[in-house]
């Protein structure tokens, strides 16, 4: 559960993917996960640099069963599934994974199902079969009690993942990049209903996948990246796990 203020006590802009989701067209796909800048789908270009650093980071191989956790509509999971042998998104909303399975399943390859994190990982019933784990964009929106959950659960049943790349999270240090001119409202860098979700230092996000037994690499996105002056990503790996240093 999350810490937050009732909805009625916040002065702050608050967002709910499912219900934001069902206002935009079917096909619109970067507006329903508001992969946007300004209102406008981020360019191509800018997702082909999502998708190639999820590749590297996760160094994935044609063996590989991805996991992609809060994977919105699975506009972006489907472009991984050239390289590796399967996917499966797990996303909470249920408009979001109606969308995904309706454009972007792939029989016996890619699938999607509705159910929170932490949930899904509690019940699934072969955690073995997964070998890297991906969360782009969503993990600021996990509960402080959620985050831990999910950290610990990859640990002790998903016995065959090594690695899991989370993506584009808030860098609580330069927060002031992108809330400028106004200040942050009290409460609101450690909301995940908040506009942006829960910004995290570097040094707490180490502390947090520590306590779960996995060690923290960090990285950025080039410098033409939409989102790199307040965003940082991180790659997991279990602890005493041979690490490839990733950042720049």
């Amino acid at each position: 559960m999350s810490n937050a203020s009732p909805a009625a006590e916040r002065r702050y802009p608050t967002v709910d993917y499912d219900a934001h989701a069902r206002t935009c067209a079917p096909d619109a796909f970067w507006a329903q996960v508001k992969r946007t800048v300004h209102g406008k789908a981020v360019p191509e270009e800018q997702i082909e640099l999502i998708v190639n650093e999820i590749k590297r980071q996760l160094s994935l191989t044609h063996d590989d069963v991805v996991l992609d956790l809060a994977c919105g509509n699975g506009a972006l999971s489907h472009r991984l599934a050239d390289a590796c042998a399967g996917l499966l998104g797990v996303d909470i909303s249920a408009y979001l994974i109606e969308v995904a399975n309706r454009y972007f399943a792939v029989p016996e390859r890619v699938a999607f199902v509705a159910d929170g994190a932490a949930e899904y990982l509690r019940a699934e019933p072969a955690p073995e079969r997964f070998t890297k784990v991906l969360c782009y964009g969503s993990f600021a929106y996990f509960s402080g009690e959620d985050a831990r959950a999910t950290f610990a659960l990859l640990n002790e049943r998903f016995i065959n993942v090594q690695s899991v790349f989370i993506g584009n999270l808030p860098d609580r240090d330069r927060a002031a990049a992108f809330y400028a001119p106004r200040e942050p409202m009290p409460g609101e860098l450690d909301d995940p209903c908040a506009q942006i979700g829960i910004w995290r230092t570097r040094e707490a996000f180490v502390a947090m996948a520590a306590q779960a037994g996995w060690e923290a690499t960090f990285s950025t996105m080039p410098g033409g990246f939409f989102s790199v002056h307040y965003r940082y990503d991180v790659l997991l790996r279990r602890r005493g796990a041979v690490s490839v240093e990733a950042s720049r």
